[in-house]
């Protein structure tokens, strides 16, 4: 997989990707939530943060976002969830000096893929960022070896 920096003529596949990747992982999310949390996507601004694109050939697979120490999203085309290109992203972006990502707690697989990766929950909050109730789960990079 080539992992390359976001350019602004991905920005339509990028969200094509999100939207598949939410609507096969976020069954909790009220229509109503997607729709809206869709509206952002769409006019955000990927320049802001490091996101960085996973290609398969001229296909993107995925993509990460970071901003400092903080993943700030990934998300997987849902044919390739469970490849292994997901894990090669988190690994790039740990690589990088970002070892702190947010997951929705009623995301259980995303949950089970970070904590597999190494990640701990650092804390929860009852609302998202948007304040809709859904639960986030702070969760932090452990060095292999680090502590027992």
């Amino acid at each position: 997989m080539d992992i390359l920096r976001y350019q602004a003529d991905y920005h339509n596949e990028l969200v094509q990707l999100w939207e598949a990747s939410v609507l096969a992982t976020h069954h909790f999310l009220e229509k109503k939530d997607f729709e809206a949390i869709r509206e952002m996507v769409r006019s955000m601004d990927f320049t802001a943060l490091d996101v960085y694109c996973g290609f398969l050939g001229n296909r993107m697979a995925g993509f990460i976002g970071i901003s400092g120490t903080m993943i700030e999203m990934l998300f997987m085309h849902p044919e390739m969830i469970g490849k292994g290109y997901g894990k090669t992203l988190l690994q790039f972006s740990i690589e990088k000096g970002a070892k702190e990502v947010e997951v929705n707690e009623q995301n259980q697989p995303a949950f089970c893929f970070y904590k597999n990766m190494g990640f701990e929950v650092r804390n929860r909050q009852e609302l998202d960022h948007s304040g809709m109730p859904y639960p986030l789960l702070k969760l932090v990079y452990k060095e292999p070896g680090a502590g027992v």
